[in-house]
């Protein structure tokens, strides 16, 4: 009789594995399309054999552990390549706008250098003419429009990358939160001997959204709480506790700082990564050197055509006299040194009878010397420490930024093609498999039928055992 009732127990533990089982192949079937989901498996474990006579007789199976499908190498791998792929994205929404800024039309700022200089060529075939000298003054006025129009564009560049910053920061913060919270469901919940896997994937999923977003860098503590840290090593999350980021306006830009335990850090690009190290580097770093050779020009091709003009003779309007020492364009070399100087490129007087096209101080109707040294300038001037004539430094910014933008493209398709294959290969090694799934569903049905059948045996025979004693 005692062993009837262990036959009886050892196919009751079968036919409660397997019907646990079961409910794990569906729960699987169930979340074949949930982002983030890895695949469930039971973990079968016999109960230990008790001394019966001389044999030890087996008690049957239980599920010890239900474990998920998870490579720390292949989820490491997916989050280092997912933060390279932030820090390209991060930099391709401003470089496209600098794109089209730095184009290579006719109507761009080299044009209009082009076009300021050709007047001054036909100044030269009439220096007395009044409407040669009208058209000289029209262009140096429509060059300073160039130039603002280029920082303007800039700017707003600056400005749209300072409101995607902004608003991507409480969003950052909600997902630091959320892994603060899974870490203590976690603990709470394995502590007792459990695996939570639900929250698992929740927070792994969380921490790839910040890997791609922040550049985090993550490891796990003995009671299976992650720590979150930035790039430099500042802590994010610890525990379960939740740092914060937040904004602060520095001039016309946005900065950021944490905050940790009451105190603000200050958040340079060493402690910044993926999106928001991008965006940070073209903002700080590539638009901010565009800005510097942008005034760089300003102040040099100024200058230049002031240093000839301030040389040359015309007829004072007022006296009547010849007189010399006139400034074409506001100075822009100080005291003091104006900044943002591409933004004050402006004319010194809008009479045109002002323009110094002689180089004589009887500024006879036919002296065109000046006129003639101005208009050379465009093609022997060169930009202190380079070899380059005004067109020339110019087209070094546009090459600079269509050679970026081109490595760009090309960063951004090759991360995105290894995170698309990393992913491929999580959800090879982790994901849902419904043919792998089907398997197991006839295994475990199977299994299922076959316990079944064995408790109606050994009750069939329990039955008998019962009648012979009657």
């Amino acid at each position: 009789m005692t062993s009837l009732l262990n036959a009886l127990n050892s196919g009751r533990t079968s036919l409660l594995t397997n019907q646990k089982s079961i409910e794990i192949v569906g729960n699987n079937v169930a979340n074949v399309n949930t982002e983030g989901y890895s695949r469930q498996r039971a973990d079968l474990t016999q109960i230990p054999a008790v001394n019966f006579g001389d044999f030890f007789i087996g008690q049957g199976v239980t599920v010890s552990n239900v474990t998920r499908d998870y490579s720390v190498f292949i989820n490491r791998q997916l989050q280092d390549k997912t933060i390279e792929f932030g820090t390209e994205t991060g930099r391709s929404g401003s470089l496209t706008q600098l794109e089209r800024i730095f184009s290579i039309a006719g109507d761009n700022l080299a044009g209009e250098i082009d076009k300021f200089f050709d007047a001054w060529q036909e100044l030269t075939t009439n220096p007395s003419g009044q409407v040669e000298r009208d058209v000289v003054v029209q262009r140096g006025k429509l060059l300073g429009d160039a130039f603002r129009g280029l920082t303007d564009e800039l700017d707003t560049v600056t400005r749209n990358m300072n409101t995607e910053i902004i608003s991507e920061v409480e969003y950052l913060n909600e997902k630091v939160g959320e892994i603060a919270n899974l870490n203590q469901r976690i603990s709470l919940v394995e502590i007792s001997g459990q695996t939570a896997n639900a929250a698992r994937d929740q927070r792994d999923l969380l921490v790839q959204d910040l890997s791609e977003m922040l550049g985090v860098k993550t490891y796990t503590d003995n009671r299976g709480m992650l720590a979150v840290m930035l790039p430099g090593g500042l802590p994010l999350v610890q525990g379960n506790m939740a740092m914060s980021i937040q904004t602060v306006t520095s001039g016309s830009d946005v900065d950021l700082q944490l905050v940790a335990a009451g105190n603000t850090i200050d958040l340079d690009l060493e402690n910044l990564g993926g999106r928001f190290k991008g965006m940070f580097e073209m903002r700080d770093v590539f638009i901010a050197d565009l800005r510097s050779d942008l005034d760089s020009l300003a102040v040099e091709l100024t200058s230049a055509v002031n240093d000839v003009h301030t040389t040359g003779w015309f007829i004072d309007p007022v006296s009547g006299n010849p007189a010399t020492g006139q400034l074409f364009f506001n100075d822009l070399t100080g005291p003091p040194v104006m900044e943002n100087a591409a933004r004050h490129v402006a004319m010194a007087f809008t009479d045109g009878r002002y323009v110094a096209a002689a180089g004589q101080d009887s500024a006879a109707p036919g002296d065109n010397e000046t006129a003639l040294a101005i208009g050379r300038l465009e093609t022997t001037h060169a930009i202190p420490g380079t070899n380059d004539t005004f067109d020339s430094f110019f087209s070094q910014m546009v090459a600079t930024v269509g050679i970026e933008a081109s490595r760009n493209k090309l960063a951004l398709t090759g991360n995105k093609d290894a995170v698309i294959q990393l992913q491929n290969l999580r959800d090879g090694y982790s994901g849902v498999s419904l043919e792998e799934e089907m398997i197991d569903l006839i295994r475990f049905q199977r299994g299922f039928e076959s316990s079944a059948k064995f408790l109606a045996t050994v009750d069939e025979m329990m039955n008998a055992l019962l009648q012979l004693k009657r």
